[in-house]
């Protein structure tokens, strides 16, 4: 099904591939007459092209990219609006679109949501943005539908920002990057490496894009085949695929953990286009004549089966014919993987789901960006109409991914056939996938065609003694479990005839309800803030020697982002940093924003009173021993901060969301400590929050309350140190060797300042 090269590839006219082996050179002189170099046939992927077109250095290993678009929601634009005026923003430079799809139904905080929204509203106005209400569109379907343009870039502060099906290359990261963008600042990366994703064959009736798109996490995630690269899908595969199908494959990249994604194009994404009233959007995009790319996922496309990512993460996946032909095992493995997940904290169980030796699962959900596409909707329609969902636990949702589609699929009766199963279809919303809609029962299993399963996302309060769980599936088998009343059942057990409807998109609902504002700043409107939209309290600079304390220590294997700033309800917060703050950990460790709270109280009266032994009597016999150790160095209260660290494994998996990283920091912190870093955009985002994101190679065993001293780390950030002397004081001072890794300088200026805010007053 699927194979993963062990080296690097070139690929030739589009559909011949010779690995990069002993023989390629061979193979290339006979087949080409000559053998080009890897450096030149690299230049030929369609990755290379538009990173070149849009990279303002002179230097392609290290780019300054500017992006053509950008896009946020509601759980995030606010603090990005309020980062650049901050920093002096004016207008925005760029097309910016603002979403309103992740809060809307959340009636958590009373007006708070709302006034998330009409601050969204004022500023599109203010600055010269687009404005899309709550329930016209999710963040990325609006996207797809009026941004995304063959051979453009687009900056999203959603991990999920992906157009790569429609020719865009798009990028998802924190919030900090968009800011950059909206001050006339670049987003500065390493040239990324570049991954062909070779499709071949044709699918089976029955499978969808979240299979294939699974088959493909599990392959590449815990092995980091794909790990901060461009995924390049080619090959004549694609060509048997709809514009749908691919744009549902696409999305799901970021599982893999992946910087970006682009596809070639063909008459199939120039339909995309006619057919949304942007013709203008389309070019023919391919790769070259010969392209080099650093490694292969090759994929036999008719082998592909329905999936199931199981809980608690996209990659933990089977086929549904594996799970069900070993039910019992699977469901005990998955069992002892979340007593790591969940630290024992609830009793979590899926074994008591099996009845007459099927998995029976409560709650099916077909969503937003991922599952809330036509093609999807019309499929799992095909599947389910006439029957019943049956009146037991099991219910059924759908949310089509804008209005438009909505529209459609009243117009076309597909809404009516869906109703009259028992679905409930609701309007475009996010909630499902971060856990602010349809939270299931305690210890429920929900299937679902969203973007992720990780621990506690689905809603559930895991310090409240509540735990359900999700598994990933297309949707056309959670429509095939439906017909079945809630037993798991493959799209491919039922012989289905598919209609095949035709979309029309009607263009005028965007017409009347979006605010367009783009090249119509207005300086004379009155920002409207509501009672919870808080300014960033103001952040020091980095000293010149630090003394961290150990907040929280998480030795999983990943840690996600859900996992160090919860989503959900807790979101409807998000426009006060310091009230966002007090949920920080609080699923994974709720003890966490005490134990920094107690550390920024003593860092706050040393910064008032220059001295540490005034902020804290207790700490005057640990001073004591680190100028005794340091004694040829200056050590006092007024050169030595004090600051939170966590250490965690491999944390920030999952969303680009920056409170992730802000939290901690509006709580003191001033370092994560960790083996690796999951995803770029986590990195980025504690970098823009002026946090130290150390490496740590060798293995230690951290407690809590651990103190450890950086002598000395303000010149070590300055003079790029590669490697930076730390010692744990308690623990006789067992010398620790840490690195920050690769940091741009203008990255290491940011950390140095303290945070982008004080960078941008700074400079």
């Amino acid at each position: 099904m699927i194979k993963l090269f062990d080296n690097g590839a070139y690929l030739l006219n589009g559909t011949e591939l010779v690995e990069d082996n002993a023989d390629a050179n061979a193979i290339l002189t006979q087949k080409l007459g000559t053998a080009p170099s890897k450096e030149e046939a690299a230049r030929n992927t369609m990755a290379y092209g538009i990173l070149e077109k849009h990279n303002t250095s002179d230097n392609m290993d290290n780019l300054k990219i500017k992006f053509d678009k950008m896009t946020s929601h509601d759980i995030t634009f606010v603090g990005i609006i309020q980062t650049a005026r901050a920093s002096g923003l004016k207008e925005f430079p760029i097309p910016y679109v603002l979403t309103n799809c992740h809060n809307s139904l959340c009636a958590v905080g009373g007006t708070i949501n709302e006034d998330d929204h009409m601050f969204g509203l004022s500023c599109a106005k203010k600055f010269g943005g687009v404005y899309v209400p709550p329930h016209q569109a999710v963040i990325h379907q609006f996207a797809r539908e009026m941004l995304a343009e063959c051979g453009a870039m687009i900056l999203g502060s959603d991990s999920h920002t992906r157009y790569g099906a429609l020719g865009t290359m798009a990028i998802g990261e924190g919030g900090g990057e968009l800011a950059k963008q909206l001050l006339c600042r670049t987003y500065d990366v390493a040239k990324p490496g570049v991954v062909a994703i070779y499709l071949d064959g044709e699918v089976a009736k029955g499978v969808g894009p979240q299979d294939v798109a699974l088959a493909i996490i599990g392959a590449t995630f815990q092995c980091g085949y794909v790990k901060n690269k461009v995924m390049e899908f080619v090959g004549p595969g694609v060509d048997k695929l709809s514009a749908d199908f691919r744009i549902g494959i696409d999305v799901m990249t970021t599982e893999t953990t992946c910087l970006s994604s682009i596809w070639k194009t063909d008459e199939k994404i120039k339909e995309w286009y006619d057919t949304h009233y942007r013709p203008e959007a389309y070019k023919e995009m391919n790769p070259g004549p010969v392209a080099y790319y650093d490694g292969v996922v090759y994929v036999d496309l008719s082998k592909v089966k329905p999936m199931i990512a199981m809980p608690f993460h996209p990659s933990n996946t089977y086929t549904i014919e594996e799970l069900n032909a070993n039910l019992m095992d699977i469901l005990d493995d998955c069992e002892k993987r979340a007593l790591v997940s969940l630290d024992g904290k609830v009793d979590f169980t899926l074994k008591d789901k099996v009845r007459d030796g099927k998995l029976y699962v409560e709650q099916g959900i077909i969503a937003g960006c991922a599952g809330g596409g036509f093609e999807n909707i019309c499929q799992a329609a095909d599947i389910i109409r006439g029957r019943s969902i049956g009146a037991d636990e099991f219910t059924l949702s759908v949310y089509p991914a804008s209005t438009p589609i909505y529209m459609e699929l009243a117009k076309n009766g597909v809404l009516a056939d869906l109703i009259e199963t028992g679905t409930i279809v609701k309007t475009a919303f996010c909630g499902p996938c971060f856990g602010a809609g349809d939270t299931p029962a305690n210890n429920a299993l929900s299937i679902r065609h969203s973007t992720r399963n990780f621990p506690n996302r689905e809603g559930s309060k895991i310090q409240n003694g509540q735990i359900s769980s999700v598994a990933l599936m297309d949707a056309r088998s959670i429509a095939a479990t439906a017909a079945n009343k809630g037993y798991l059942t493959a799209a491919t057990d039922l012989d289905v005839e598919y209609k095949g409807q035709k979309y029309f998109f009607d263009k005028s609902i965007y017409d009347r309800r979006v605010y367009n504002g783009v090249g119509k700043a207005d300086p004379s409107v009155e920002i409207k803030f509501g009672p919870n939209i808080k300014d960033w309290p103001e952040m020091i600079a980095l000293t010149d020697n630090l003394l961290l304390k150990v907040a929280s220590v998480i030795n999983d294997p990943v840690t996600t982002t859900d996992e160090l700033i919860p989503s959900g309800e807790t979101s409807s917060y998000r426009s006060n940093p310091l009230g966002l703050a007090e949920f920080t950990l609080s699923r994974k460790d709720p003890e966490y924003v005490g134990r920094a709270k107690a550390i920024q109280a003593v860092e706050k009266k040393r910064e008032e009173l220059g001295c540490f032994c005034k902020a804290d009597e207790s700490m005057k016999p640990m001073m004591k021993e680190i100028k005794a150790k340091f004694a040829d160095r200056e050590i006092t209260g007024s050169n030595t901060g004090y600051g939170s660290t966590i250490f965690a494994v491999k944390p920030g998996d999952g969303s680009a969301r920056e409170q992730a990283a802000s939290c901690q920091k509006v709580l003191g912190g001033w370092a994560n400590i960790a083996k690796e870093y999951a995803t770029k955009r986590y990195r980025s985002n504690l970098i823009n929050w002026g946090m130290l994101p150390f490496i740590m190679e060798e293995d230690f065993a951290f407690d809590n309350d651990d103190y450890v001293f950086i002598p000395g780390i303000r010149e070590a950030v300055q003079n790029k140190n590669e490697i930076i002397k730390a010692y744990v004081v308690n623990k006789d001072f067992k010398e620790l060797d840490l690195k920050l890794g690769s940091l741009t300088d203008d990255e290491r200026q940011i950390i140095m300042d303290g945070c982008l805010i004080n960078y941008y007053k700074n400079n």
